[in-house]
């Protein structure tokens, strides 16, 4: 994931800013594993191979 996404992306519960929590980054300086962070309804969104996956948690499952 690019984290130029960053200025775009929002929580898909409450529309509220996400925060970037990175695990792993590819050698572009590219998110590859990490997790966007929503302090205003404390979701949290996984990303996996470098793709942000934003359904709704009771959708993830």
């Amino acid at each position: 994931m690019k984290k130029e996404l960053m200025d775009i992306l929002a929580c898909p519960v409450c529309k509220g800013d996400l925060e970037l929590e990175i695990e792993e980054e590819d050698e572009n300086g590219e998110v590859v594993r990490g997790t966007l962070y929503c302090r205003n309804c404390d979701e949290r969104y996984p990303i996996e191979d470098g793709i942000p996956n934003l359904l709704p948690p009771e959708l993830r499952k």
